[in-house]
């Protein structure tokens, strides 16, 4: 038995904005950024984990970390993960931390580093990957590793518990299945706001090579150049000359890409306004993109705005068009009303804007039972290599299936962390299978030592250049 002693706080930012990674209509300078932690015990048993931002505010997210991790100071690990629903609670339960959310914004992304790193740490006390330790958990394990609280009126225990027991049956065998083929896959890497032509298709050819058939692309900043760009990306994806010989083109109306526009190769696109419209202008931009034929818009207007994303699918639904959103779904409690008001097709869960494992589980389990499809925001630095995991448990143990399932791949950054995200020669993610790679946040300490803001070599050595 180890008890949690002390914890070590890094602000790692990495320079993204000086090649266009991640820029899109509303974050147009965009540094891949980890607030990331690292729980130490009285043992050799450790914990990583961090949350996603993109530049400055990043060393105001540790020091949020740094009074979240505190209640965490002298607690035996096994009592900690007995309960990890009792363990979420307790971390959120500060009333004087809660008042500057609640559960929400700084507090909020820094509660999901420390849950995250905490589950990290139980997965490598079992050495198991953080998929298998959760799909491994009895139903009863697993309910009472979730939170409850203010979604009693959309999902009670009672009804997760019958949701698990259901799925019990098939797990084993989709375990086998998943580990077998990977998990679905969708690329953004080809469609950032700031790439050149040139660039957005010799990406899109490389990851049709790659195997993927689902892409996504930035739109909101001009609907001319949106519609070039659609076209582009349509041309490429729609040849059938540029599959790879192993690939037979896909059948648009199969039941995995039946009511997503596929196009005659098969191949899928959407597209992301990332926040930028008001809820009218929304609905009539988007209907001007008809023409390149998108599955769904992701973040049509602001985050928060149930009944404006409820407006905005409604008015897209004869066209065809679908709703996406969760990235910045601040809480369990969003993701109820956005369920609740039908105003999304797809839920778009993110690992760190959401407080960790257990929340994730919440919302998995409300989407399972009102059968809205779950594809997880990833892209960022880090995103890739957790949401792996929490889609093999929806698939495993919750949802019970993948078929129409994608999940976000940006190929940025991985070889900053020691068990990196991976992916088959069929653009679908390998299942992580290191038994002692948790989580899999840990963190190169090269990596560390040179992006840490401000002092970093990296950072260091550009003011030098600079001055």
């Amino acid at each position: 038995m180890s008890t949690i002693t002390d914890y070590k706080i890094h602000d790692i930012r990495f320079p993204t904005s000086l090649t266009g990674d991640g820029t899109d209509a509303m974050n147009t300078d965009c540094d891949y950024s980890s607030a990331y932690v690292v729980l130490l015990t009285d043992s050799d048993l450790v914990g990583y984990g961090m949350t996603f931002t993109i530049g400055r505010g990043t060393d105001i997210v540790c020091m949020a970390i740094k009074e979240v991790a505190n209640r965490l100071l002298g607690k035996n690990t096994e009592e900690l993960f007995a309960d990890m629903g009792k363990t979420w609670d307790h971390l959120l339960s500060d009333s004087q931390l809660r008042w500057i959310g609640p559960e929400k914004g700084v507090i909020h992304l820094a509660t999901a580093a420390v849950d995250n790193a905490l589950w990290d740490m139980f997965a490598r006390a079992r050495r198991k990957p953080l998929w298998k330790l959760v799909v491994d958990m009895s139903p009863e394990e697993l309910v009472r590793s979730m939170t409850f609280r203010y979604i009693t009126d959309a999902i009670t225990k009672e009804e997760a518990l019958q949701l698990l027991k259901e799925r019990e049956g098939g797990k084993k065998e989709r375990e086998a299945k998943v580990r077998e083929v990977g998990y679905p896959a969708y690329v953004t890497s080809a469609g950032w706001l700031g790439y050149s032509d040139e660039k957005i298709a010799n990406l899109t050819r490389e990851a049709l090579s790659a195997g993927f058939n689902h892409f996504k692309m930035k739109v909101g900043a001009d609907q001319a150049n949106d519609l070039r760009r659609g076209k582009l990306i349509r041309s490429l994806i729609d040849d059938p000359a540029l599959l790879p010989s192993s690939v037979q083109p896909r059948d648009p109306e199969s039941e995995a890409l039946k009511g997503k526009n596929a196009g005659p190769t098969g191949s899928v696109l959407m597209i992301d306004a990332n926040q930028v419209w008001e809820v009218p202008e929304a609905i009539e931009y988007v209907k001007t993109l008809k023409e390149i034929k998108p599955w769904f818009i992701e973040e049509p207007t602001a985050p928060d705005d149930i009944l404006g994303h409820a407006a905005i699918r409604k008015a897209l639904e004869p066209h065809g068009i679908g709703v996406a959103t969760g990235e910045h779904a601040h809480n369990r409690m969003i993701f109820k009303q956005l369920i609740q008001a039908d105003a999304i097709d797809v839920c778009q869960i993110d690992s760190c804007r959401l407080a960790g494992v257990s929340e994730v589980l919440s919302v998995l389990l409300m989407a399972a039972k009102f059968g809205v499809l779950v594809c997880p925001h990833a892209g960022g630095v880090g995103l890739c290599e957790y949401v792996i995991h929490l889609s093999l448990i929806d698939y495993i143990a919750v949802s019970g299936t993948m078929e129409r399932n994608v999940l976000e791949y940006v190929d940025h950054l991985h070889e900053h962390f020691v068990a990196p995200c991976t992916i088959n020669a069929n653009g679908r993610y390998n299942v992580p299978s290191n038994p002692d790679e948790g989580y899999s946040i840990e963190m190169h300490k090269a990596s560390i030592a040179r992006y840490e803001w401000p002092n970093g070599t990296y950072w260091a050595e550009r003011r030098a250049q600079q001055a």
